[in-house]
């Protein structure tokens, strides 16, 4: 898989760009289970639990699948609960759950303008479960997904909870224009507002598009438009390798979509572009700094797409009596904020936090999956914090695979679970950056 091909020919708009014909890709991904936590945040410090010494037992990773779609694509007439609840229902039925056995359902969701009341609660309904389950969304840009995962192992620490189904869900092809009419127009034309630009891709607090952040972390850590392409093009092979190994395949739910054709089964991923080139990359030109100074393109951004992810969450005695093998325990998270010009450096505190959190050290780390909302972004998190790059998004990340706003953070969460089983790898982080200047991270450990 692949996002730009060879030759010259331009992509879609990059993530959070105005319209340009962006594609995109839709995902859709499944799984977890904690035990009791007990634990008290510490002043000045994010909400997550502290090193496991302090925990009476962690949250396990149990089931996940994930549908793929691009913006405008084959998942575009989907409706956002639907996507919902294609993962819920398929993440029950893998984890061997009856839907009335969930105590509730919470999930991210970004842009939710035209969905009618409470999407997460039809998506939950849709899928199978009962009236008497609520259901109900968490907002944090593109940390909603993975934050929805922290919600559930709070509730089910604290005793409100026994299985709680958590992830994310987005349409972006579907977001509506919006029109203030209230009032009525007195002289003048009326101007539409694009939602996903509105809600989901400007900086609420400088006015800009995500972008523009990005350019500023370009330049404040030195990352040139070399090393911004070169690893877009690294995305886009390591997407594209992983796709050819079949290396998502166990991740991937299908999606059944109904049209005057019939009913047209979508199983891959229609964001990555094969056989993509440094070359063809290093010919688009800047698509948010027009003057010579941009660095950013459509290339070395993240995409605008559709799709849902979801787990299952159970305490470990839960996921003992029913017979289930964990595949990873939560052993930490945490959320930080910085200055919303720079807010793709989020990941930077948070991973931080989080790491200390769990009692370990940054090179203790087997893996790392870190949203790849520009590539600008990830060298700078990967330069700050010292890593080792071939630690991180080894199948590719959100430049190939798309990024659905309140999918991903749960996506990127079990597509580092599938790898760490694949690998065999024990310790691995996921973590995102966040619009309006915030990171969030999660801890988790195998075995």
């Amino acid at each position: 898989m692949g996002r730009f091909p060879a030759g010259p020919q331009p992509p879609g708009a990059p993530w959070g760009a105005p319209a340009r014909g962006a594609s995109a890709a839709s995902h859709t991904r499944p799984s977890l289970c904690p035990d009791e936590l007990r634990w008290a945040p510490v002043q000045g410090e994010s909400a997550g639990p502290p090193a496991p010494a302090a925990l009476g037992s962690l949250p396990i990773a149990l089931a996940f699948p994930s549908v793929l779609g691009s913006f405008n694509g084959a998942l575009s007439t989907v409706p956002v609960h639907d996507l919902g609840s294609t993962v819920i229902r398929e993440v029950l039925k893998r984890a061997n759950v009856d839907p009335k056995e969930v105590s509730e359902v919470i999930f991210g969701h970004v842009l939710t303008a035209g969905c009618g009341q409470n999407p997460v609660r039809q998506a939950s309904v849709g899928a199978g479960i009962p009236y008497s389950v609520p259901a109900w969304s968490c907002q944090m840009i593109c940390g909603s997904g993975l934050k929805a995962v922290c919600l559930a192992a709070q509730a089910i620490g604290v005793g409100d909870s026994r299985i709680v189904v958590a992830g994310g869900m987005e349409n972006m092809s579907k977001a509506p224009h919006l029109v203030h009419l209230r009032t009525g127009v007195r002289l003048g034309e009326a101007t539409l507002t694009d939602s996903i630009l509105c809600d989901g891709l400007t900086d609420a607090f400088h006015n800009y598009h995500m972008g523009i952040t990005a350019e500023n972390v370009a330049k404040k850590w030195q990352v040139s438009r070399e090393d911004q392409d070169r690893l877009a093009a690294l995305s886009q092979d390591r997407t594209e390798k992983a796709q050819k190994a079949g290396h998502f395949d166990k991740e991937i739910v299908p999606v059944f979509v109904s049209s005057r054709k019939g009913v047209t089964e979508v199983k891959t991923d229609e964001f990555p572009r094969p056989g993509s080139t440094l070359e063809a990359m290093s010919k688009l030109k800047p698509y948010f700094l027009t003057d010579g100074t941009g660095t950013v393109t459509p290339a070395n951004a993240s995409g605008i797409n559709d799709g849902a992810a979801a787990v299952v969450l159970m305490k470990k005695s839960e996921a003992e009596n029913r017979g289930l093998t964990p595949l990873a325990h939560i052993v930490s998270w945490s959320q930080a904020g910085v200055e919303p010009s720079i807010m793709g450096t989020g990941p930077i505190p948070a991973i931080k936090q989080a790491v200390a959190k769990a009692g370990w050290s940054l090179e203790d780390v087997d893996i790392f999956e870190i949203n790849e909302a520009f590539a600008a972004v990830s060298v700078a998190i990967v330069k700050e914090l010292g890593l080792n790059p071939e630690k991180v998004n080894t199948e590719g990340g959100a430049i190939a695979l798309g990024h659905p706003l309140g999918a991903s953070g749960c996506r990127i969460l079990v597509t580092l679970l599938h790898t760490m089983e694949r690998k065999g790898c024990q310790r691995g982080v996921a973590a995102l950056c966040i619009g309006g200047g915030m990171g969030i991270a999660m801890c988790v450990q195998r075995g």
